[in-house]
């Protein structure tokens, strides 16, 4: 059996307490308070600082596909980093990008690497396939 580190532990809590259970209260306990996103998804808005701005952007998603799931099918950690390898699947229940709610379930993955200090994620860059996912509501 392989040990997970502590890195590694601390994103499958923020994927699975944060984003799948919905309780953004839990991103304190997971996430800096001065944390950076950075997106890489062309046209996406600048990077999000802060922990209020992940929150709200959180709550996004979450307005749009209330049965949000990640499942984490890869995680790799290295020293300060973790990368996830995810899918994410939901139901379009609310507005994203302009978009009304089709009603459609979705599925789209990514890649996440996320650099943590002192068992808290300082920094986070995205990286997901959300052309794809846009495809899908059209």
């Amino acid at each position: 059996m392989v040990m997970m580190s502590d890195n590694e532990l601390r994103v499958r809590q923020l994927v699975e307490e944060c984003v799948n259970a919905n309780r953004p209260d839990v991103l304190a306990s997971v996430v800096a308070s001065d944390v950076r996103i950075h997106p890489a998804t062309p046209g996406a808005v600048p990077d999000t600082e802060g922990i209020d701005e992940l929150r709200v952007a959180f709550g996004r998603f979450h307005d749009a596909f209330p049965d949000l799931h990640i499942t984490l099918d890869d995680l790799i950690a290295a020293g300060d980093r973790v990368a996830a390898r995810w899918t994410a699947t939901g139901t379009h229940r609310g507005e994203l990008a302009g978009i009304s709610a089709t009603g459609r379930s979705v599925r789209w993955g990514g890649i996440d690497i996320y650099r943590l200090d002192q068992s808290m994620v300082v920094e986070w860059w995205r990286n997901d396939d959300f052309v794809g996912l846009m495809h899908q509501l059209a």
